[in-house]
């Protein structure tokens, strides 16, 4: 019986005493607010127009009018792990995110599990009476977990949420996402041509979340994570949006740098003195190649008009996510419920240099290690951020969008790790339209909304002792424009570069992520004195040597209490060797089925780099017509399917034209199998791999041609292996996606991972049926 339990039990019901208040949910403190935090990706200091950027966010300049503007908050330099912080209020270590759930591995700062030490905020919320919603953008589900016979433990709804909708990984086709709801993958509610895009459709979610709560519990307070696709890499946005900001950009980054920084100052974000520091500020060998920037001036006319176009596409991208967001405040007005509501609206780390110097029409080039050509960029300049790209902007943008600061995302200076940051919570704090320059940490935000909801930091949760929440509440700054920093010590690090932020002195190791340098004991540090030197512009590790060893001596005290070591600075290549693989059956061979879900890529049989045979037991009819199995989309993947009487199989390599393609006759009747095989016989300059390639109908082969493999991934995230069908957008221009297969029946599909020949496909599949 509950301890609590002040009834009166006898006998008879008749003569005891009914107490419903034990087993009922506890109630939030009289006045408790609202809670809602937004949450962009990749968008530097100087993006946004009310912190001096190019950017028009009418709603974000809504709040930051009747709110305040942060000028120096930080985050960890990368999505997942900034995220876990949010999630959990601890380090991004502690959490066991140094880096992205995609490139986690087996060491406790880096294998993308939070512990039940470090119990998330939604969980301590929900006890404590709120309602918990988390919509869009979740990179903190481990990649062994993705699947949905895997268990849903570090799924949204384990970790305190009530309602989960949005997409779960680094990113997503705006057009076409991949999404779930609550702990299973849905299809989006409709397409592109019928007026679909991710932003609205979050926005519409989140408003049907609030509203379900607030009908039928309207006194009961919510807690809400926004987290938009935008502004990550794909940019994609509505031609009205795009057109907007036609020309905007065309004096390039080197100018909108010298623009933005100087509105920065006027806005009060940054100091009257603040320097701009070089374009390409880090020493030859220090960083790697593709995180260089090209100057302006030796761009040719077609190279900038593709740049500008890119920013322009970036820039729509942004804008209408926050008019959809818009519609969110509106809502919260109408209702009578702004006034009460904590809104903090930020961004987890700095611009994206992920577009490498010459921009992407596909970011998955990024992903695989493969360049990008300008000539193929600039026949898409027309379709840059429609369904037919999957573009991102060069370097260049991302140091224009992380003005005045050295670098961008995945870098310990300030251009990885500054980031805007806006707080309006009408009944709660008095100043309106101010700016703050207290020093604080994407790892003070927990803090700061427990502190308002008048909730603590339970020492146990669920039976397990609590890690302490390293971070300090910020609410001391609200209503104190001159109160000093509460915060004294932060470290960073990110991908093998380091940094240490203490009492207003910084030091950074002159150590690019993805650089496969190694030899992290003889790096350089640099030593900034933030305090005054706002940018870091100015090196004074010279001048004071002790200062340095200090510094670094503490970013190593940093590093060993909060789990940061081993350091790893390993490229694409490396990390693809030592992410999470699932366990390769001891026959190599892999059997899925119709009528299932997406498996994601992580999980699925691994064609990469490798030869495989992949085999269909399929019973043919005349009508027969459709997918038998599609893996990726029109920016890498494969897929085998029936169209017009023909089997086809096309590989598409990194969405680069033409599509590698087998045609041969399909069967018209009776039960086949029918497949391909690749025979890996030599890798290429970018490690992609070459040989023939085999179409097959029972014993016979009806097609035969080379073609090249990809050896990372078809996409970062999303865009799994289905059988029967081709989930979010298509493999091949020869269909629209889905396409499910009809007139016949697919009783299995079997890949088979090995270096072995296709002889006998008859018996590798009775073989494989034998295993299941």
């Amino acid at each position: 019986m509950n301890p609590d339990f002040k009834g009166v039990i006898e006998l008879d019901v008749r003569d005891s005493k009914p107490d419903w208040e034990p087993f009922l949910a506890r109630r939030a403190p009289q006045g408790a607010p609202n809670v809602l935090v937004i949450l962009y990706d990749d968008t530097g200091l100087a993006a946004w127009e009310p912190f001096g950027g190019g950017i028009e966010m009418p709603t974000l300049k809504r709040l930051a009018d009747n709110g305040l503007t942060y000028s120096q908050w930080h985050t960890t330099a990368l999505c997942s792990p900034t995220r876990s912080c949010f999630l959990t209020g601890r380090n991004h270590h502690q959490n066991g995110f140094a880096t992205i759930s995609e490139a986690a591995s087996g060491f406790p700062g880096y294998n993308s599990h939070v512990p039940p030490e470090c119990a998330t905020m939604a969980t301590v919320l929900r006890e404590a009476g709120w309602s918990t919603f988390w919509v869009g953008k979740n990179h903190n589900v481990p990649v062994d977990e993705w699947t949905m016979g895997a268990s849903k433990k570090r799924w949204p709804l384990a970790m305190g949420y009530d309602r989960y909708y949005g997409f779960i990984g680094g990113e997503t086709n705006q057009w076409y996402p991949d999404l779930a709801e609550d702990n299973h993958y849905v299809e989006p509610p409709c397409s592109p041509e019928e007026g679909y895009h991710l932003s609205k459709d979050l926005a519409d979610k989140a408003l049907e979340f609030i509203r379900d709560s607030r009908q039928t519990e309207p006194d009961k307070p919510w807690y809400l994570w926004f987290c938009p696709g935008a502004n990550h890499a794909p940019h994609h946005a509505p031609r009205e949006y795009i057109d907007k900001y036609k020309g905007r950009f065309d004096d390039g980054y080197e100018a909108y740098r010298d623009w933005a920084l100087a509105r920065m100052i006027d806005k009060g974000i940054l100091p009257q003195d603040t320097a701009l520091t070089p374009l390409n500020p880090m020493r030859e060998g220090t960083f790697s190649p593709l995180d260089a920037v090209r100057p302006w001036d030796t761009l040719n006319a077609d190279e900038r008009a593709l740049f500008s176009r890119m920013a322009e596409v970036y820039a729509a991208m942004s804008e209408y996510t926050d008019v959809q967001i818009g519609r969110i405040v509106d809502y919260l007005e109408e209702s009578g419920q702004l006034d009460n509501t904590l809104v903090m609206y930020c961004a987890d780390n700095g611009a994206s240099g992920e577009g490498s110097p010459n921009g992407s029409i596909n970011e998955g080039k990024f992903a695989n290690g493969f360049p990008d050509d300008i000539g193929q960029n600039l026949a898409m300049l027309d379709q840059l951020g429609t369904p037919a790209t999957y573009n991102h902007y060069p370097t260049g943008w991302a140091a224009a969008f992380s003005t005045p600061f050295r670098m961008f995302k995945r870098y310990s200076y300030q251009g990885g790790v500054a980031d805007p940051l806006v707080v309006c919570w009408p009944k709660g704090i008095k100043a309106r339209g101010e700016v703050r320059h207290q020093y604080h940490h994407c790892t003070d935000i927990v803090p700061t909304i427990l502190e308002c909801c008048g909730v603590t930091m339970p020492a146990s949760v669920d039976g397990v002792a609590q890690t302490p929440l390293p971070g300090v509440s910020m609410r001391y700054s609200f209503d104190d424009a001159d109160a000093p920093t509460h915060k004294e010590t932060q470290y960073y690090e990110m991908l093998g570069t380091r940094g240490i932020w203490h009492k207003g002195w910084k030091a950074v190791t002159e150590h690019g992520p993805f650089s496969d340098l190694g030899n992290f004991d003889k790096d350089r540090w640099q030593l900034f004195h933030t305090d005054q030197d706002r940018s870091e512009a100015l090196d004074l590790a010279g001048e004071h040597p002790k200062k340095v060893e200090e510094m670094a001596a503490l970013w190593m005290s940093e590093a060993k209490k909060y789990n940061v070591l081993p350091l790893s600075d390993l490229g694409v290549m490396g990390i693809l060797k030592m992410e999470f693989k699932p366990p390769v059956p001891p026959s190599r061979q892999y059997a899925y089925y119709p009528g299932t879900s997406t498996v994601p890529e992580h999980s699925a049989a691994n064609t990469h780099g490798v030869s495989f045979k992949v085999l269909a037991d399929v019973e043919f009819t005349a009508d027969s017509q459709g997918i038998l199995f599609a893996h990726g989309s029109r920016f890498g993947g494969h897929a085998l399917f029936v169209k017009n009487g023909k089997l086809i199989y096309v590989y598409n390599f990194l969405g680069i034209p033409p599509e590698q393609r087998l045609v041969g006759d399909a069967p018209r009747s009776g039960k086949h199998v029918v497949g391909v095989e690749f025979t890996k016989e030599r890798m290429g300059q970018y490690k992609e791999s070459y040989g023939p390639a085999r179409l097959y109908v029972d014993d016979q082969v009806v097609a035969e041609a080379e073609i090249r493999t990809m050896t990372g991934h078809f996409a970062i995230t999303g865009e799994g292996l289905c059988i029967g069908y081709d989930s979010g957008d298509g493999v091949s221009h020869d269909y629209r996606p889905r396409f499910a297969f009809s007139g016949g029946k697919i009783n299995k599909v079997v890949f088979d991972v090995g270096s072995d020949l296709y002889v006998d496909v008859e018996t590798h599949l009775v073989a494989a049926m034998a295993r299941d």
